[in-house]
Protein backbone atom coordinates (compact mmCIF):
# COMPACT_ATOMS: atom_id res chain seq x y z
CA UNK A 1 0.00 0.00 0.00
CA UNK A 2 0.63 3.47 -0.60
CA UNK A 3 2.24 5.17 2.75
CA UNK A 4 3.87 8.35 3.70
CA UNK A 5 4.04 11.77 5.73
CA UNK A 6 2.89 14.89 4.80
CA UNK A 7 3.24 18.14 5.88
CA UNK A 8 1.21 20.62 5.75
CA UNK A 9 2.17 24.35 5.92
CA UNK A 10 1.73 28.02 5.22
CA UNK A 11 0.77 31.03 6.73
CA UNK A 12 -1.67 31.68 10.14
CA UNK A 13 -4.99 31.48 8.77
CA UNK A 14 -4.76 29.90 5.24
CA UNK A 15 -6.59 26.97 5.79
CA UNK A 16 -4.08 24.07 7.02
CA UNK A 17 -6.44 22.29 10.15
CA UNK A 18 -9.58 23.03 7.81
CA UNK A 19 -8.09 20.67 5.17
CA UNK A 20 -7.04 18.20 7.35
CA UNK A 21 -10.33 18.13 8.81
CA UNK A 22 -11.57 17.43 5.56
CA UNK A 23 -9.62 15.41 4.53
CA UNK A 24 -9.91 13.02 7.55
CA UNK A 25 -13.70 13.97 7.81
CA UNK A 26 -13.11 14.51 11.31
CA UNK A 27 -11.87 16.93 13.61
CA UNK A 28 -8.45 16.77 14.59
CA UNK A 29 -7.21 19.86 14.73
CA UNK A 30 -8.68 23.35 15.83
CA UNK A 31 -10.34 25.59 13.99
CA UNK A 32 -11.58 29.66 14.53
CA UNK A 33 -10.97 32.72 12.63
CA UNK A 34 -7.94 34.10 14.45
CA UNK A 35 -4.46 33.61 12.77
CA UNK A 36 -2.29 31.68 15.23
CA UNK A 37 -4.60 29.14 16.04
CA UNK A 38 -2.75 26.06 16.21
CA UNK A 39 -0.08 25.91 17.80
CA UNK A 40 1.61 21.88 18.30
CA UNK A 41 2.19 19.58 15.62
CA UNK A 42 -1.07 17.14 15.47
CA UNK A 43 -1.24 14.18 13.07
CA UNK A 44 -4.06 13.36 11.27
CA UNK A 45 -4.12 9.82 9.86
CA UNK A 46 -6.18 8.84 6.95
CA UNK A 47 -6.30 5.47 6.11
CA UNK A 48 -7.91 3.51 3.59
CA UNK A 49 -8.16 0.09 1.65
CA UNK A 50 -5.12 1.25 -0.36
CA UNK A 51 -3.00 3.96 1.59
CA UNK A 52 -2.23 5.51 4.78
CA UNK A 53 -1.26 9.13 4.75
CA UNK A 54 -0.34 10.77 7.90
CA UNK A 55 -0.70 14.45 7.70
CA UNK A 56 1.21 16.78 9.96
CA UNK A 57 -0.78 20.07 11.05
CA UNK A 58 1.39 22.69 11.56
CA UNK A 59 1.52 26.68 12.97
CA UNK A 60 1.42 29.33 10.77
CA UNK A 61 4.75 29.91 9.36
CA UNK A 62 5.91 33.05 11.78
CA UNK A 63 8.71 35.10 9.83
CA UNK A 64 10.08 36.52 13.22
CA UNK A 65 9.48 35.35 16.58
CA UNK A 66 8.34 37.62 19.55
CA UNK A 67 8.99 35.18 22.27
CA UNK A 68 9.69 31.68 23.40
CA UNK A 69 6.39 30.14 22.01
CA UNK A 70 6.30 31.42 18.85
CA UNK A 71 9.82 30.73 18.68
CA UNK A 72 8.78 27.29 19.56
CA UNK A 73 6.02 27.11 16.92
CA UNK A 74 8.61 28.46 14.25
CA UNK A 75 10.57 25.46 15.30
CA UNK A 76 7.41 23.04 15.42
CA UNK A 77 7.22 24.31 11.23
CA UNK A 78 10.99 23.95 10.45
CA UNK A 79 11.32 20.44 12.08
CA UNK A 80 8.26 18.90 9.86
CA UNK A 81 10.10 19.78 6.32
CA UNK A 82 12.68 16.91 7.70
CA UNK A 83 11.52 13.33 7.04
CA UNK A 84 8.60 13.98 5.33
CA UNK A 85 7.34 12.39 1.77
CA UNK A 86 5.95 15.50 0.62
CA UNK A 87 4.74 19.35 1.74
CA UNK A 88 1.68 20.89 0.80
CA UNK A 89 2.39 24.81 0.79
CA UNK A 90 -1.04 25.88 1.14
CA UNK A 91 -1.82 30.28 0.32
CA UNK A 92 -4.45 31.73 0.17
CA UNK A 93 -6.01 31.97 -3.82
CA UNK A 94 -7.50 35.75 -2.15
CA UNK A 95 -4.21 36.82 -1.03
CA UNK A 96 -1.51 34.29 -3.04
CA UNK A 97 1.75 35.48 -1.60
CA UNK A 98 4.46 33.18 -2.28
CA UNK A 99 7.38 32.39 -0.38
CA UNK A 100 9.39 30.28 -2.22
CA UNK A 101 13.00 30.85 0.41
CA UNK A 102 11.48 28.46 2.65
CA UNK A 103 12.24 25.73 0.48
CA UNK A 104 16.16 26.64 -0.32
CA UNK A 105 16.90 23.38 1.28
CA UNK A 106 14.47 20.84 0.78
CA UNK A 107 14.78 17.66 -0.68
CA UNK A 108 10.87 16.71 -0.62
CA UNK A 109 8.40 17.54 -3.19
CA UNK A 110 6.68 20.19 -2.81
CA UNK A 111 2.87 21.00 -3.87
CA UNK A 112 1.74 24.46 -4.29
CA UNK A 113 -2.39 23.94 -2.83
CA UNK A 114 -4.67 27.06 -3.66
CA UNK A 115 -6.63 27.53 -0.78
CA UNK A 116 -9.88 29.15 -0.28
CA UNK A 117 -10.63 29.23 -4.32
CA UNK A 118 -14.20 29.79 -3.29
CA UNK A 119 -14.33 33.17 -2.44
CA UNK A 120 -12.52 34.05 -5.75
CA UNK A 121 -13.44 34.56 -9.58
CA UNK A 122 -12.75 31.08 -11.34
CA UNK A 123 -10.85 32.80 -14.23
CA UNK A 124 -8.34 34.13 -11.62
CA UNK A 125 -7.12 31.08 -11.01
CA UNK A 126 -5.03 30.25 -13.94
CA UNK A 127 -2.89 32.97 -13.64
CA UNK A 128 -1.48 31.97 -10.49
CA UNK A 129 -0.92 28.68 -11.66
CA UNK A 130 0.90 30.24 -14.93
CA UNK A 131 2.96 32.22 -12.11
CA UNK A 132 4.33 29.60 -10.66
CA UNK A 133 4.65 26.76 -13.22
CA UNK A 134 8.22 26.92 -13.44
CA UNK A 135 9.14 27.39 -10.02
CA UNK A 136 10.17 24.99 -7.29
CA UNK A 137 6.22 23.00 -7.02
CA UNK A 138 6.10 19.71 -7.80
CA UNK A 139 1.97 20.41 -8.31
CA UNK A 140 0.11 23.02 -8.18
CA UNK A 141 -3.48 22.10 -7.01
CA UNK A 142 -6.27 24.94 -6.44
CA UNK A 143 -8.93 23.57 -3.93
CA UNK A 144 -11.17 24.40 -1.19
CA UNK A 145 -11.09 23.24 2.44
CA UNK A 146 -14.08 24.74 3.35
CA UNK A 147 -16.07 23.29 0.18
CA UNK A 148 -14.15 20.10 -0.43
CA UNK A 149 -13.70 21.08 -3.88
CA UNK A 150 -10.23 19.80 -5.40
CA UNK A 151 -10.03 17.27 -2.74
CA UNK A 152 -9.73 14.41 -4.48
CA UNK A 153 -7.85 15.22 -7.46
CA UNK A 154 -5.42 16.54 -4.04
CA UNK A 155 -5.25 12.90 -3.00
CA UNK A 156 -4.80 11.16 -6.10
CA UNK A 157 -1.97 13.25 -7.27
CA UNK A 158 -0.61 12.55 -3.72
CA UNK A 159 -0.79 8.79 -4.11
CA UNK A 160 1.48 9.14 -7.02
CA UNK A 161 4.51 11.12 -5.25
CA UNK A 162 4.36 8.01 -1.85
CA UNK A 163 6.47 4.90 -1.65
CA UNK A 164 4.90 0.78 -1.19
CA UNK A 165 5.40 0.43 2.52
CA UNK A 166 3.74 -1.16 5.83
CA UNK A 167 0.73 0.95 7.42
CA UNK A 168 2.63 3.17 10.54
CA UNK A 169 -0.40 2.97 12.36
CA UNK A 170 -3.12 0.80 13.11
CA UNK A 171 -6.24 1.41 10.99
CA UNK A 172 -8.59 3.06 13.08
CA UNK A 173 -5.87 5.12 14.37
CA UNK A 174 -7.04 9.01 13.46
CA UNK A 175 -3.97 10.61 15.33
CA UNK A 176 -1.36 9.76 17.73
CA UNK A 177 -2.72 12.60 20.50
CA UNK A 178 -4.28 11.26 23.55
CA UNK A 179 -7.56 12.23 24.96
CA UNK A 180 -5.89 14.84 27.19
CA UNK A 181 -4.34 17.34 24.86
CA UNK A 182 -8.16 17.03 22.29
CA UNK A 183 -9.73 18.26 25.56
CA UNK A 184 -7.47 20.78 26.19
CA UNK A 185 -7.56 21.93 22.95
CA UNK A 186 -11.68 22.01 22.53
CA UNK A 187 -11.16 24.86 25.44
CA UNK A 188 -8.65 26.77 24.45
CA UNK A 189 -10.65 26.95 21.12
CA UNK A 190 -13.55 28.00 22.85
CA UNK A 191 -11.38 30.93 24.42
CA UNK A 192 -10.37 31.81 20.84
CA UNK A 193 -14.48 32.16 19.87
CA UNK A 194 -15.71 33.82 22.82
CA UNK A 195 -12.66 36.49 23.59
CA UNK A 196 -11.04 39.20 21.58
CA UNK A 197 -7.73 40.80 21.14
CA UNK A 198 -4.95 39.65 23.27
CA UNK A 199 -7.02 37.26 25.72
CA UNK A 200 -6.45 34.38 23.42
CA UNK A 201 -3.24 34.63 22.78
CA UNK A 202 -1.88 34.97 26.47
CA UNK A 203 -3.76 31.86 27.79
CA UNK A 204 -2.83 28.47 27.98
CA UNK A 205 -4.72 25.39 29.03
CA UNK A 206 -3.31 22.05 30.81
CA UNK A 207 -5.29 19.30 32.39
CA UNK A 208 -4.13 19.26 35.49
CA UNK A 209 -6.68 15.80 36.27
CA UNK A 210 -8.93 12.86 34.41
CA UNK A 211 -10.59 10.20 36.41
CA UNK A 212 -12.80 7.79 34.79
CA UNK A 213 -15.15 7.01 37.79
CA UNK A 214 -17.41 3.94 36.32
CA UNK A 215 -20.74 2.90 35.30
CA UNK A 216 -23.60 5.78 35.78
CA UNK A 217 -21.06 8.19 36.70
CA UNK A 218 -19.63 11.30 34.93
CA UNK A 219 -16.02 11.18 34.14
CA UNK A 220 -14.03 14.05 36.08
CA UNK A 221 -11.62 16.53 34.25
CA UNK A 222 -10.19 19.23 35.93
CA UNK A 223 -8.47 22.04 33.45
CA UNK A 224 -6.42 25.10 34.35
CA UNK A 225 -6.35 28.31 32.40
CA UNK A 226 -3.12 30.21 32.19
CA UNK A 227 -2.96 33.68 31.34
CA UNK A 228 -0.14 36.31 31.83
CA UNK A 229 -1.82 39.20 33.80
CA UNK A 230 -4.28 39.38 36.84
CA UNK A 231 -6.29 41.41 34.77
CA UNK A 232 -6.65 38.92 32.43
CA UNK A 233 -7.93 36.70 34.96
CA UNK A 234 -10.92 38.60 35.15
CA UNK A 235 -11.55 39.38 32.01
CA UNK A 236 -11.85 35.16 31.31
CA UNK A 237 -14.09 35.04 35.05
CA UNK A 238 -16.08 38.09 34.06
CA UNK A 239 -18.75 39.31 36.56
CA UNK A 240 -19.85 36.81 39.19
CA UNK A 241 -18.30 34.03 37.17
CA UNK A 242 -20.99 34.42 34.01
CA UNK A 243 -17.66 33.92 31.37
CA UNK A 244 -16.28 31.05 32.65
CA UNK A 245 -19.16 28.99 33.50
CA UNK A 246 -20.71 29.93 29.87
CA UNK A 247 -16.94 29.11 28.77
CA UNK A 248 -17.03 25.83 30.79
CA UNK A 249 -20.35 24.72 29.80
CA UNK A 250 -19.76 24.79 26.23
CA UNK A 251 -16.78 23.04 26.40
CA UNK A 252 -18.30 20.68 28.15
CA UNK A 253 -20.96 19.77 25.73
CA UNK A 254 -18.48 19.39 23.14
CA UNK A 255 -15.79 17.37 25.00
CA UNK A 256 -18.90 15.04 25.77
CA UNK A 257 -19.26 14.70 22.42
CA UNK A 258 -15.57 13.73 21.72
CA UNK A 259 -15.57 11.34 24.17
CA UNK A 260 -18.86 9.91 23.36
CA UNK A 261 -19.87 10.15 27.50
CA UNK A 262 -20.76 12.33 30.24
CA UNK A 263 -18.33 14.19 32.21
CA UNK A 264 -18.28 16.54 35.24
CA UNK A 265 -15.83 19.12 33.86
CA UNK A 266 -14.08 22.29 36.34
CA UNK A 267 -12.13 24.98 35.03
CA UNK A 268 -9.59 26.86 37.02
CA UNK A 269 -7.51 30.18 36.12
CA UNK A 270 -3.98 30.98 37.29
CA UNK A 271 -1.79 33.65 36.53
CA UNK A 272 1.61 32.44 35.13
CA UNK A 273 3.32 35.80 34.74
CA UNK A 274 4.44 36.47 31.42
CA UNK A 275 4.53 32.89 30.50
CA UNK A 276 4.74 33.47 26.69
CA UNK A 277 8.17 34.32 27.68
CA UNK A 278 9.82 31.96 29.57
CA UNK A 279 11.07 29.10 27.60
CA UNK A 280 10.38 26.66 30.77
CA UNK A 281 6.67 27.47 31.27
CA UNK A 282 6.44 27.16 27.40
CA UNK A 283 7.86 23.38 28.02
CA UNK A 284 5.49 23.11 30.70
CA UNK A 285 2.08 23.66 28.28
CA UNK A 286 3.09 20.69 25.53
CA UNK A 287 5.49 23.39 23.44
CA UNK A 288 8.74 22.07 22.40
Amino acid sequence: MKVGYISVIGEPNVGKSTLINELLKDRVSIVTNKPQTTRHKILGILTKEDYQIIFIDTPGIIENPRNQLQMAMKKTVENTFKSVELIYYLINAKRPVIEEKYFRDVSSPIFLVINKIDLIDRRLILPIIDEYKDSCFNEIIPISALKGDGIEELISTTLGYLPEAEMYYPPEYISDRPERFFISEIIREKIFEFYGEEIPYATGVEIEDMKERGKNQKDYIKAVIFVEKASQKGIIIGKNGEKLKRLGTISRREIEVFLDRPVYLEIKVKTLKNWRKNAEAVKKMGYR
